[in-house]
């Protein structure tokens, strides 16, 4: 296992003339949950986009598991996007078994097997032969949680993973989530919720394409100086400090 996860060294990133990601450093430890928080915009749909290989810097660069991201690491990688990318004309079992192929599972056995696991684990084996237009919003994110981590993939990007489950799915999703860290995966969560941020190992407040903080959330607690703090308390803390620091 290498010393990083994923190495993210001087990126920047634009759309046009407008820039997303604005001279960007991370380093992200094997076997932990690293939590991108920050508000509609701030770029970290952008940011999971780039560390997956779907978009390549204008400057700086990534490595993923010692290799720079490219889309040939895709058998080494889960990603469940913030918008399910199902095929709603096909069942949920279809669509797992499709994802474990596109994956690089070829042995028909195996991947039968694992797809059933999964579908067990995301609670749906019930719903297993029913398309996926036939399904509710929370169903159809169990499905792209299963379709990200059917071939057990050691780096898993999860965007916006929690958005629109009601809380006793979320709590389901969580516990799976830590389950999934506790076996050796590293899992990089966006979020915009201070309940799903307050689950992360390590968080990144990120704002307009830059990181403004980062750490545990019990160091960023600390760190405004209040015993009493909260993860907003301390959002707010670190923005104020930057705008306070570019002059604003």
């Amino acid at each position: 296992m290498t010393e990083t996860a994923i190495d993210v060294n001087n990126i920047s990133f634009s759309y046009g003339k407008l820039k997303v990601i604005d001279d960007m450093s991370v380093a992200i430890s094997p076997g932990t949950s690293y939590g991108l928080l920050g508000p509609n915009g701030a770029g970290k749909t952008t940011l999971i986009r780039l560390m997956v290989g779907l978009l390549k810097p204008s400057s700086g660069s990534i490595r993923c598991l010692g290799k720079a991201a490219s889309r040939e690491l895709a058998h080494q990688i889960g990603y469940m996007p913030q918008l399910p990318a199902l095929y709603n004309e096909l069942s949920v079992r279809q669509n797992i078994d499709f994802f474990a192929r596109i994956y690089g599972m070829k042995h028909k056995k195996e991947r039968s097997q694992r797809v059933d696991e999964v579908i067990r684990l995301v609670d749906l084996w019930q719903k297993r032969n029913a398309h996926v237009n036939q399904l509710s919003g929370g169903m159809k994110q169990r499905v792209s949680l299963a379709c990200a981590i059917v071939h057990r993939p050691p780096l898993i990007f999860l965007d916006e993973p929690t958005v629109g489950l009601d809380p006793e799915l979320r709590v389901h999703f969580w516990n799976y989530f830590e389950e999934l860290i506790k076996s050796g995966s590293t899992l990089i969560i966006s979020s915009h919720t201070f309940d799903d941020a307050a689950h992360c190992n390590k968080l990144a407040f990120m704002r307009l394409g830059k990181i403004v903080a980062e750490g545990s959330p019990r160091e960023l607690k600390q760190a405004t100086g209040k015993l009493d703090a909260t993860l907003e308390n301390a959002f707010l803390y670190f923005i104020r400090r930057e705008d306070k620091a570019d002059g604003k």
